[in-house]
């Protein structure tokens, strides 16, 4: 299953020129700078803005070609916004009534009790919109897309118009319908966090162009275009809780190619992760290193190198086996320990994020 967008506008001093082929599955996170063309993209998909030429294919549907416009009100997407946008004259229980309405009682896919325990709202359904939350609010808002049985989901910057505690407070209920739902996401936004977070795919735009797009690990792992989420470039890895040491407040992550002992967070054995992992906190030495306080220390393998944004300093990849792994390092360091595509050495790893 796979997404086709193609499209080409021109407004007074911006153009949008994509094209993409995207995961008909998971979350595919638009991320970039305030004014790259995240939300023009997004709503080219809906259907709000019309290309002069475009082409979109839904899993095999057609929505937009040169013969063909589905209007917006008969695409079968749901599209959750930065502000809420509920009835205020309606209670929450009414609010996603109408949103379930809009669908025939034969192509309702989400229930409303589901979409209710999913979002953590049954709770808020005699309320009007007024007594609730900015992240309250919010979740209502991402109910009521929900209850429209959405063959595909738009989310543009939904967490961008509330504050750190209400946007920590809305991000798991995100990560339930991320794993428990099987609808395809595009999501919207300029926030490392969620893109580390959420992401199953990534398309990194800059000025109207798509400058990169594939698999997240994969993506931010690139030499020719490092990524940086925030203050640096780093890989995002999915792994699971193995092993916890109650004694000393750690949990052992395993993944594709290795495990590490983080912080525990109380999560519990055998559940689904994903830790981050900056290349300024990964060293590199040719011999397993003892007698150090860094406790994480496994054996790679030397893939690209490239020069960094500063003249004495190095990008380089490594594989820990099929896991990618960045490290920042000098030039000179690189050169002395004689650093080579192939090059078997261990790496110390500083510190490792641990994500959800």
């Amino acid at each position: 299953m796979t997404i086709e967008a193609k499209f080409e506008l021109t407004y007074p001093g911006f153009s949008l020129d994509v094209d993409l082929e995207l995961p008909g599955h998971g979350v595919t996170v638009l991320f970039g700078p305030s004014g790259c063309g995240k939300t023009t993209l997004l709503r080219c998909i809906a259907g709000l803005s019309r290309a002069s030429r475009g082409r979109l294919i839904i899993n095999g549907d057609t929505w937009q070609d040169g013969a063909t416009f589905v209007p917006v009100h008969q695409r079968p997407l749901g599209y959750v916004f930065q502000e809420a946008s509920l009835f205020a004259h309606l209670s929450i229980r009414r609010n996603l009534q109408y949103g379930q309405s809009r669908i025939a009682e034969a192509d309702q896919r989400v229930a409303l009790d589901r979409a209710i325990a999913l979002l953590g709202i049954g709770h808020l359904l005699e309320r009007k919109p007024a007594g609730l939350s900015g992240g309250e609010r919010q979740r209502v808002a991402i109910a009521r897309a929900l209850l429209t049985s959405p063959r595909l989901l738009l989310m543009d910057e939904p967490l961008a118009a509330l504050d750190l505690a209400r946007k920590h407070e809305i991000l798991p209920y995100l990560e339930r319908l991320h794993s428990e739902l099987d609808i395809p996401v595009i999501y919207v936004t300029h926030a490392p966090d969620e893109v580390a977070r959420l992401a199953d795919h990534i398309v990194v735009m800059d000025a109207g162009r798509a400058i990169a797009s594939g698999p997240l690990t994969e993506t931010l792992a690139r030499l020719d275009l490092p990524i940086r989420l925030g203050e640096d470039a780093g890989v995002v890895l999915d792994a699971v809780v193995a092993e916890r040491d109650a004694a000393w407040h750690l949990a052992r992550v395993a993944f594709a190619g290795g495990s590490l002992w983080v912080r525990d967070g109380g999560q519990a054995i055998g559940q689904p992760v994903r830790i981050r992992i900056l290349a300024r906190d990964v060293s590199i030495a040719l011999a397993h290193v003892t007698g150090t306080s860094i406790q994480n220390c496994l054996s790679a393998t030397i893939g690209e190198m490239a020069d960094d944004s500063h003249p004495a300093l190095s990008l380089t990849r490594l594989s820990l086996g099929p896991s990618p792994l960045l490290a920042r390092l000098t030039r000179r360091s690189a050169f002395e320990l004689g650093l080579v595509p192939g090059k078997p050495v261990w790496v110390q790893i500083k510190a490792v994020a641990l994500i959800g």
